[in-house]
């Protein structure tokens, strides 16, 4: 696998979960939608949420082996919360529109790599 696409997926992955947790919260839910979510729509956000974080383990492991692609890992986790941050604070619709696009991308890309 080329480290560079490991790289992207693991960030659009990484980006997608945060970016799900963050919107399970009714805060962060009524800042981009103007009202409160769920609590079903709440628990499938952090579900997904949850999942997308843990399959971003799978393209670092997989480009850098398992110690060196865990601690990427946990570096691309914390790159992409911080892009979150700032584009939620900034521009939340953004933000959501970015997850939204990221997680099909991502798991796109995923699964033609396990697949290949």
């Amino acid at each position: 696998m080329n480290t560079t696409t490991a790289c992207l997926l693991a960030f659009g992955l990484a980006y997608a979960g945060m970016a799900g947790l963050c919107l399970a919260m009714d805060r962060h839910h009524a800042q981009v939608w103007q009202r409160d979510a769920s609590p079903a729509f709440r628990r499938a956000l952090q579900a997904a949420g949850c999942a997308l974080i843990a399959l971003a383990v799978v393209p670092c492991v997989r480009g850098w082996g398992g110690s060196v692609g865990t601690v990427l890992w946990f570096g691309w986790l914390s790159a992409a919360a911080l892009a979150l941050v700032l584009l939620l604070s900034y521009r939340p619709r953004l933000a959501a529109g970015l997850a939204a696009l990221c997680a099909p991308l991502a798991l796109g890309g995923l699964a033609s790599l396990t697949m290949a």
